[in-house]
């Protein structure tokens, strides 16, 4: 398998199981949900999107951009 090129808003490189934080508060598509700036998203994991990661937030399984987050 080729190395990821998936970075963060900092330029690290993320992969799967890695702990981000977002840097920015957003609302989330399709429900009254708004994610804080700060919030820790623990066990990422990638997509076939470069600038894309899946993750779990209270439960709700969404998709986020890369540039909102930064390594932890």
């Amino acid at each position: 398998m080729e190395p990821s090129n998936v970075k963060d808003s900092n330029g690290n490189i993320l992969q799967d199981g890695d702990s981000v934080t977002l840097i920015k508060s957003l609302k989330v598509k399709g429900s009254s949900t708004t994610l804080k700036q700060g919030t820790l998203v623990k066990k990422i994991r990638l997509t076939d999107n470069d600038e894309e990661v899946d993750c779990k937030v209270d439960g709700m399984s969404i998709v986020l951009k890369t540039c909102f987050l930064k390594k932890r």
